[in-house]
């Protein structure tokens, strides 16, 4: 049972997610669980489980040894109220027997934590498509399914064990929530209590970018003007490097910066397309507390992605980080952004795509407030409350069935 604090239900929450705490590139999972914890609720963060194949990659090698490192440790408390732990388990989860005997040293040293730090299990708030082969539903008050990507488009995805498990997690699922429109139209057929919320952003941490106590960063400054950039996950499967390369070279006289690991969740990507161009600057990743400074420095902000299956399910984060910093956006035809049309710059060629940045370098964007008032209206905080709400209404009908 939830426990009632200043009249709120308080709740301890297992959030099963797709993501390392530390990744310096925070994804939902991690700002989820902070705000369910700034918001008085209890959460036992259980980091990825390894759904991609690892390669022989000196990163992947480097992750499976820290992992195996925190393995030996207790869960660590990251900040009041959220724990993270980082279980031993087996990749190659495409295999059956591998599944099963993830699924028995889970549930054996998830129980041992969770008895150890006090914590119930109310809810199971998860990422993870393959949740219900590795993790026994039944054991929880209510199952949350936040589906926040195509994770089986993925590359070295386990597709087909991921689909048919991810089907039977969203039937089994007391609410399902997604972040764009075509993972709300998919699940919702599996499942008529699924609920669309775009991604967001953290409105205040990006607005940083405005101040005038901001600076850019030295390795930025130097680089000549004007500078457009991405930020994220500089990737083959999610940026097109074809079109970064024809953005480049039709214009000489502006600088393109990717801010982000080369490879991140994909390390077969070939950036063979990104050498040789003057003007592309490769800067690699850098803190998220220093993301602000860097978007400070960027006269246009761009979402070049690749589209396929993946982005084509995707409401990309960058889009409402880069209104909060005040920057003008420039994107491929996402389905997901097409709601926001008058506030982005929407291209359906490369050719688009740099008269895009060109009406924008010439100060052509949508006025500012507009852009900083959406951005303000799609803030974790916000949608955080939207979705407990609904998720508390679940508990409204359970009382009353009973």
């Amino acid at each position: 049972m939830s426990h009632l604090e200043d009249g709120v239900k308080r709740k301890d929450i297992v959030l099963l997610s797709t993501a390392d705490w530390d990744n310096p590139f925070w994804t939902n999972k991690q700002h989820v669980a902070s705000e369910l914890a700034r918001r008085g609720h209890r959460v036992f963060y259980i980091e990825s489980l390894g759904l991609r194949r690892p390669s022989a990659s000196a990163a992947d090698l480097k992750r499976i040894l820290r992992r195996l490192r925190r393995a030996v440790a207790a869960p660590r408390a990251v900040r009041g109220n959220l724990w993270v732990w980082s279980p031993v388990v087996l990749p190659f989860q495409r295999y059956g027997v591998v599944r099963a005997f993830n699924r028995f040293l889970l549930a054996a040293t998830l129980k041992f934590h969770l008895k150890r730090l006090g914590l119930r299990r109310d809810i199971l708030w998860t990422y993870n498509p393959l949740t219900t082969r590795l993790v026994p539903l039944t054991s929880f008050g209510q199952v949350v399914y936040h589906c926040v990507d195509e994770i089986k488009a993925q590359p070295g995805m386990p597709a087909e064990v991921l689909e048919p498990a991810e089907h039977e997690l969203v039937e089994k699922s007391d609410i399902v929530f997604t972040t764009a429109p075509k993972l709300a139209e998919t699940r919702k057929a599996w499942n008529p209590n699924t609920h669309d919320f775009g991604n967001v952003a953290d409105f205040d941490h990006f607005a940083k970018a405005r101040a005038a106590v901001t600076t850019v960063p030295d390795d930025l400054a130097t680089i000549p003007a004007p500078r457009i950039g991405f930020i994220g996950a500089v990737s083959s499967y999610k940026v097109d490097f074809q079109l970064i390369r024809f953005v480049a070279q039709s214009r000489p006289d502006w600088s393109v910066v990717l801010i982000g690991k080369v490879g991140e969740g994909d390390p077969w990507t070939d950036s063979a397309a990104l050498a040789g161009l003057p003007n592309l600057h490769l800067l690699g990743p850098r803190p998220y507390a220093e993301l602000p400074r860097y978007l400070k420095g960027l006269d246009v902000a761009l979402l070049p992605n690749t589209m396929n299956d993946y982005t084509e399910s995707m409401f990309p984060m960058k889009f409402f980080e880069y209104l909060a910093a005040g920057k003008p956006v420039v994107s491929v035809d996402l389905p997901a952004l097409r709601a926001y049309h008058r506030l982005v710059w929407l291209a359906k060629s490369p050719e688009e795509f740099v008269k895009g940045i060109e009406e924008a370098l010439r100060g052509a964007a949508a006025p500012l407030e507009e852009r900083l008032a959406l951005a303000q209206q799609h803030t974790y905080t916000a949608r955080t409350e939207r979705m407990m709400a609904l998720v508390d209404q679940l508990d409204a009908k359970g009382d009353a069935a009973r």
